[in-house]
């Protein structure tokens, strides 16, 4: 991880000579049809991410591959329109390095997203759902290989990866603006193919309330590095109603669909999200 450190802080300072001294206290990464939020950021400057050295490019419809740094609720944020994934071909180092650059330019606390499948019976297609815990079934782990103490400890623990308090502050910001919003465990795999029913029964009887092809990898980064951490879900189509023929458009469209509350829900939790926690 050495020349890790080298590279984020190559790319750290690449993102400098656009922005100045720029820090953002709050991190977000925003995933398939929920890019629209980075429209919302105000005085904003806007960098390709092939732009950025060693940051990995993304390759999937719906997600443009851009970092908005500037203003959200006067709240400073580095938003990440686009993320990479794992089956795109990218290691998990690749895959998280945005994570990284993030928590590198100054960021406190991440907001992470994604849009899921359900699992659970009572979820629906456009539901949202606070990540209360993961189950990483990727079949690695981005920290694997020698640790670099600058980054984070060796061991990092994961029993509360993800904040008690900004979940518990969503849920307010929710009923605030008179909707409901779901808690559930998040189960993450390799992708890309949709899984077969053997595999969505078993993954219920592990705990899985949502699967999805993202987001693990890069809240266990996250941690290692000291960042709180806030996950939603977007529960785009259900898996618990039997085989699906969904397409990666149908997400894409369901996302879209939520995503004016989705968007309300995170510049509101943002709005009253507290100051900067201890790391």
């Amino acid at each position: 991880m050495v020349d890790d450190y080298d590279k984020i802080q190559a790319a750290v300072e690449q993102v400098r000579k656009r922005v100045g001294g720029f820090k953002p206290e709050v991190a977000l990464i925003l995933g398939s049809g929920l890019g629209d939020l980075a429209d919302d950021v105000a005085s904003a400057q806007r960098i390709a991410y092939e732009e950025i050295p060693s940051l990995p490019r993304s390759t999937v419809v719906g997600h443009r591959g851009e970092l908005v740094l500037g203003q959200l609720e006067d709240t400073p944020v580095a938003v990440m329109r686009g993320r990479v994934h794992y089956y795109e071909g990218y290691s998990l180092q690749e895959v998280t390095f945005g994570v990284r650059l993030l928590g590198a330019l100054g960021a406190h606390t991440l907001i992470v997203t994604n849009a899921s499948g359900g699992v659970r019976s009572d979820l629906v297609p456009g539901d949202l759902m606070l990540l209360t815990d993961h189950i990483n079934l990727m079949g690695a782990n981005p920290l694997r290989g020698p640790n670099d103490e600058r980054l984070g400890p060796r061991f990092p623990p994961m029993s509360r990866a993800y904040d008690l308090e900004l979940r518990e502050l969503s849920h307010k910001v929710a009923s605030s603006q008179g909707f409901r919003i779901k808690d559930g465990v998040y189960l993450g795999l390799a992708g890309p193919s949709f899984e077969t029913p053997a595999e969505i029964h078993f993954f219920g009887m592990v705990g899985a309330d949502a699967i999805g092809m993202s987001t693990v990898p890069e809240v266990i980064v996250a941690r290692h590095q000291g960042m709180r951490v806030l996950g939603i879900s977007c529960v785009t189509n259900v898996l618990h109603q039997g085989p699906s023929e969904d397409t990666h458009e149908d997400v894409l469209a369901t996302a879209a669909e939520a995503g004016p509350r989705f968007i309300n829900l995170v510049r509101g939790v943002v709005k009253a999200m507290p100051g900067v926690p201890a790391r």
